[in-house]
């Protein structure tokens, strides 16, 4: 981002005070600068989105993984209690635990994580 680009205020999803952000050439400056809400990215609630929960990674060579049958066990670069990675569209975006719901598994998430801006 260039030094001319302006600064606008993030929507405030949990009611603290706004967090400022670089933002393009058009986003509006100053007095002009309006507060938004959730509602205001309604136009994107349908857009779907691929998520991700990574447990671990591991590499083996394809003779290996060929060998594998049922019970076998991988070893995983994560420890037991380790956080999991959580991936929208292949972006890394939080981190989490997961948990058990009713039958099914869940993630949590307990830390968000925030892009950089290059």
């Amino acid at each position: 981002m260039s030094d001319n680009d302006s600064k606008v205020p993030l929507p405030d999803l949990e009611g603290g005070s706004p967090e400022i952000v670089e933002a393009g050439p058009l986003a509006p400056t100053g007095e002009e600068s309006v507060h938004r809400g959730a509602a205001d990215l309604e136009a994107v609630f349908d857009v779907p989105v691929q998520v991700s929960a990574v447990l671990g990674r591991t590499r083996m060579e394809v003779g290996d993984l060929l060998k594998l049958g049922p019970g076998a066990v991988l070893e995983l670069d994560r420890k037991v209690g380790e956080a999991i990675d959580i991936y929208v569209n292949n972006r890394l975006v939080a981190r989490g635990e997961v948990v058990l719901v009713e039958d099914k598994l869940g993630v949590t998430m307990t830390e968000i994580i925030k892009a950089d801006k290059n």
